[in-house]
């Protein structure tokens, strides 16, 4: 292959990228140039950039609804869902990926056939359990039935990541004196430690970003998440889109912050997982 193809290949190549990035971000700036307009101009088409830049409509949010106290309780419902499904999965994926017993294929599948069903198809059962247990209406109901959602997904990708670490270093450990678990407190879990911040990510922004099951289940104010707080913004009559879409941005930040802290570990986490076991 000649220099000048080779060239021409990655200008190409270039192209395409930036052409993605537009079409991926073309949203974005949509949703950042309405939350800058006045209410006047919401409505007009004959330009698109707001002729006066109302950078106060992202400090007006705080005051016309209590989207602080949504943005706290979407912090405790996917930080604890979070917590709970990576402290229970660890354990599970250990389990699957060293133990050998009766019924693990069977469970294996359970595991991946868990994933088939949608929050939506089981919301009646759901909603009808969480009445029964006087969980119906807390941020505890939510932070139990997204942890359960995104168990199955949290241990099939921390498995991969167990397979993927020699068990030799586990069998030195027992040589040297720990036991299973302190082998695995020890030794595994900071060599998994890219694999568990992966699973981490993804669980966390799966909690974050929930809706249905928080829609159905919370009716008091108190306890709603961002997803479903913005719709106070909804009108009878009319919709504050300004509103809407700069509470929709400041959404977005605690899940990019947290992508940029451990986006290093990211590609690591996710190829752990390549190993046949």
């Amino acid at each position: 292959m000649t220099a000048k193809k080779k060239g021409w290949q990655k200008v190409a190549l270039y192209v395409f990228v930036i052409l993605l990035c537009i079409v991926i971000l073309y949203p974005y700036f949509v949703m950042f140039i309405t939350a800058l307009k006045d209410k006047n101009e919401m409505y007009a088409i004959d330009h698109i950039l707001p002729e006066i830049w109302r950078w106060s409509n992202f400090v007006e949010i705080w005051d016309a609804a209590p989207v602080l106290q949504y943005f706290i309780n979407s912090m405790l419902i996917a930080g604890g869902a979070t917590l709970l499904a990576i402290l229970c999965g660890i354990p599970a994926a250990y389990a699957l990926s060293r133990m050998k017993f009766k019924g693990k294929g069977i469970f294996m599948g359970a595991v991946i056939m868990s994933q088939m069903f949608s929050p939506v198809v089981l919301l009646v059962g759901i909603y009808k359990m969480m009445v029964n247990i006087s969980l119906n209406n807390s941020i505890l109901g939510l932070i139990l039935l997204n942890a359960a959602f995104n168990q199955a997904f949290a241990i099939w990708l921390l498995r991969g990541t167990f397979v993927s670490i020699s068990p030799e270093m586990e069998q030195a450990a027992k040589i040297d004196g720990c036991g299973t678990v302190k082998a695995l407190i020890k030794v595994l879990l900071p060599v998994a430690a890219p694999g568990i911040i992966t699973t981490l990510i993804f669980v966390f922004i799966n909690s974050w970003n929930e809706y249905t099951i928080a829609l159905t289940l919370i009716s008091t104010d108190a306890f709603k998440p961002i997803t479903v707080g913005i719709n106070v913004f909804y009108g009878f009559n009319f919709i504050q889109w300004q509103y809407l879409f700069a509470t929709s941005l400041c959404a977005t930040i605690p899940v990019v912050v947290l992508f940029l802290l451990i986006e290093k570990h990211l590609v690591a986490g996710l190829t752990s997982g390549g190993v046949k076991g």
